[in-house]
C-alpha cells in the first residue's frame, strides 16, 4: 500500500469527541477505525496519550490498545506515546509486556517525554510533590529498557527481577518526539524515532537530519535496539473527492488548532459550526515550517505532497492523523489514502 516499496503508511488516532457525541463514541469510533485501516493495509494503529481534555478521550492508550488487539488481527498496535514521566518505568514494562503476551510480535511501545496536558495535569500526575519536578527522563528510558530486555548489570539490584507475564521477544520501543533534544536522545539510544511533525512543524528536517546523523548502536541492548536509524514522521491527512471537500472537512481541525492555542479544549466543532467560528478570525497566518502540517486535499495531490516529503527527508514511513468531526467522512479519508498509495 504504497507508492514505492519504501513509503510505508500507519495510523495514529487520538480518539477525537465530535461536538455532539459522547467520549464512548469516540472510543467506539478508535475501535471501528482500527479495524477499518486494518483492512486496507495499514501497518501499524498508534494511540495517543492526553490528560484532562474533553477534546480527546484517549488518556489511558494501554488500555485501549487491549481492547484493540482484540478487535484486530494482523495490524500493528501500540502507543503514540507512553508519556514515561508520569510513571514508574517498571509499570509501564508490565503493561506493555502484558500486551504483548496476549498480542505477540504486533506490539509497539512509543515512549514520550511531554506531559500530554497542561501544568496543573503535570502536577496532579507526578509521582511525588515534594520540592521540583525533576527531569530524569534519560534514566528513566534507560531502566524501562533494561527491564524489558534483561538489561540490568548483574550488582544492581533490579537485576533480580523478572517481569510477569513475560512471552519470548518483547515490545518495539521507539522514541517519540517534537523537538531536536529527542532526535539526539534517540541517536543515542539506538531506538527508531517517530517526529510529531502535524504538532511541531519547524524543527522536523533538522530533527529528523540530527537523529540519522547522530545515530549509533547500543551495544549494551544492541540484540534488542536497532543497528541503522529508522525514523517516521506523524503529519495530518484529510482527504476527499474534491479539493473544495477536503477543505471544508478541514474546517473543524482549523478550529481545534486555535482553539487550542487559547487554552479551549471543547469537543470537535462540526463542520458548519466551525465554518462560522473561523470566518470571526478574519485571515489567518501562514503556518511556519518547509511542509504542511496537515495535507488536504484529493488523493492525488495529498498522495503527491507525502511522497515529497517522505523523500525530502529520506524516511520510508509516514504516520497519518486524521481529525474530522463526521466519522464517516473520517474512514472516507483513510480509505482514499489507501486506495490511491494503491493504485
Amino acid at each position: 500500500m504504497s507508492d514505492s516499496p519504501a513509503l510505508r503508511l500507519s495510523v495514529l488516532d487520538q480518539s477525537p469527541v465530535p461536538s455532539g457525541s459522547t467520549p464512548a463514541q469516540a472510543l467506539a469510533n478508535s475501535i471501528s477505525l482500527a479495524q477499518h485501516v486494518e483492512s486496507l493495509g495499514f501497518r501499524r494503529f498508534w494511540m495517543s496519550e492526553h490528560h484532562a481534555m474533553e477534546t480527546l478521550a484517549c488518556s489511558a492508550p494501554e488500555i485501549v490498545l487491549a481492547r484493540i488487539g482484540g478487535e484486530t488481527s494482523t495490524i500493528r498496535i501500540g502507543s503514540g506515546g507512553i508519556m514515561l514521566p508520569h510513571y514508574a518505568p517498571m509499570k509501564v514494562a508490565e503493561s506493555f509486556e502484558t500486551l504483548h503476551t496476549l498480542y505477540p510480535g504486533r506490539v509497539d511501545l512509543g515512549i514520550g517525554r511531554a506531559p500530554g496536558g497542561g501544568p496543573l495535569e503535570s502536577n496532579a500526575l507526578r509521582r511525588t510533590r515534594t520540592g521540583p519536578a525533576v527531569d530524569d527522563f534519560p534514566a528513566q528510558l534507560s531502566e524501562l529498557l533494561a527491564f524489558l530486555h534483561h538489561g540490568f548489570p548483574p550488582e544492581h539490584p533490579f537485576s533480580r527481577i523478572r517481569l510477569s507475564p513475560q512471552m519470548p521477544g518483547s515490545p518495539d520501543v521507539w522514541l517519540l518526539g517534537s523537538s531536536l533534544w529527542s532526535g539526539s536522545a534517540a541517536a543515542e539510544f539506538g531506538l527508531p524515532y517517530a517526529f510529531a511533525h502535524f504538532f511541531s512543524p519547524e524543527p522536523t528536517r533538522m530533527a529528523i537530519t540530527r537523529y540519522q546523523q547522530e545515530f549509533r548502536i547500543n551495544r549494551e541492548l544492541e540484540e534488542h535496539t536497532r543497528t541503522q536509524p529508522e525514523a517516521m514522521v506523524a503529519v495530518g491527512v484529510i482527504c476527499a473527492e474534491t479539493q473544495a471537500e477536503a477543505e471544508r472537512l478541514a474546517s473543524s481541525v482549523r478550529l481545534l488548532q486555535l482553539r487550542i492555542r487559547q487554552g479551549d479544549r471543547s469537543p470537535v466543532a462540526s463542520v458548519d459550526d466551525a465554518l462560522r467560528e473561523l470566518a470571526g478570525y478574519g485571515s489567518l497566518p501562514e503556518e511556519p515550517g518547509e511542509f504542511p502540517r496537515y495535507f488536504i486535499g484529493t488523493p492525488d495531490v495529498v498522495r503527491a505532497g507525502l511522497t515529497e516529503m517522505a523523500n525530502s527527508l529520506g524516511i520510508g514511513e509516514l504516520v497519518v492523523n486524521s481529525i474530522i468531526h463526521d466519522h464517516a467522512a473520517r474512514l472516507r479519508s483513510y480509505t482514499l489514502l489507501a486506495d490511491v498509495f494503491k493504485s
